[in-house]
């Protein structure tokens, strides 16, 4: 099938587009516009495997916008470390916190140029609140919390929400992945969360590994590594869980009542965990 070209595989601004990119590609599974040709074509190709992955993927979406409400409501926080942000899609995470509470403070990180170039551009934060934009890899803990922006915008003596949607899975080793929790949760105060999701293969291991290995087949610049129940679980060792605890996304505390455990479950658990004391998860 030929792929069809769209004005901006025309004009990618200078950006390398030529390998798939996971944001990009999420980009696409949520029906966004912000996404190149070989993403597109990447994206495709992973729907074709598993067709849960867009439906998990704007599941995943719904429940970020749905933790951080619940996080400036019912836990006080205004602060927010979101890692690997994505294409902005509205609301993003500043809005849904900021309409809430006005003064709510975000900064952002992610590694993708087009990222950083959107969230630049449309990423507008209330008067009372700031919105800040790191270009920084997940992969390197120790440099974001060493980064001035981020000491400059969020105050570390108070409460922080960090925020890891659906980017885990983009590290190979899960003992990597803990020290990285570890590393980004130990500086935050007491009263701090961590709200983090992550894709699985226990729904259906082979259709779930199938898709995963898309994205070394076409050489996307991460590879993608689901995780059991248990593994994501122990990513929020040191916290204490918030109820209904680590679960599909849509399944974690929806407006409208999922069915529990039906095949419809997102193929991407969630939770949230309050930080025992700000020494880390």
């Amino acid at each position: 099938m030929r792929e069809t070209r769209l004005p901006q595989d025309e004009q990618p601004g200078g950006f390398d587009v030529t390998r798939p990119h996971p944001a990009r590609m999420y980009d696409y599974y949520l029906r966004g516009k912000d996404n190149y040709a070989a993403g597109r074509e990447a994206a495709e190709e992973v729907m074709r495997r598993a067709p849960q992955a867009a439906p998990s993927a704007r599941e995943n979406r719904a429940w970020m916008l749905r933790v951080v409400r619940y996080l400036v409501r019912e836990e006080g926080i205004r602060q927010f470390l979101d890692i690997g942000t994505g294409i902005p899609t509205e609301p993003n995470l500043h809005q849904a916190a900021q309409e809430v509470a006005a003064e709510c403070r975000v900064v952002y990180v992610d590694n993708d140029p087009v990222v950083l170039a959107h969230a630049r551009a449309l990423m507008a934060s209330t008067d009372e609140g700031r919105t800040e934009y790191i270009d920084a890899d997940l992969r390197e803990p120790e440099d974001i919390l060493a980064r001035s922006e981020l000491q400059v915008a969020l105050d570390f003596s108070r409460p922080i929400a960090l925020v890891m949607s659906a980017v885990g899975h983009f590290v190979d080793d899960l003992a990597r992945l803990r020290e990285i929790v570890t590393t980004l949760s130990k500086p935050l105060a007491p009263g701090s969360c961590l709200a983090l999701s992550h894709a699985t293969a226990d729904f259906d291991p082979a259709t779930a590994g199938a898709a995963a290995a898309v994205y070394g087949q076409l050489r996307a610049t991460a590879s993608m590594t689901p995780r059991t129940h248990a593994e994501v679980l122990s990513l929020f060792d040191g916290c204490a869980l918030v109820e209904p605890g680590v679960v599909p996304v849509n399944e974690w505390r929806p407006y409208i009542p999922a069915a529990v455990g039906s095949a419809e479950s997102a193929w991407i658990y969630g939770g949230v965990g309050e930080i025992d004391g700000g020494t880390g998860a």
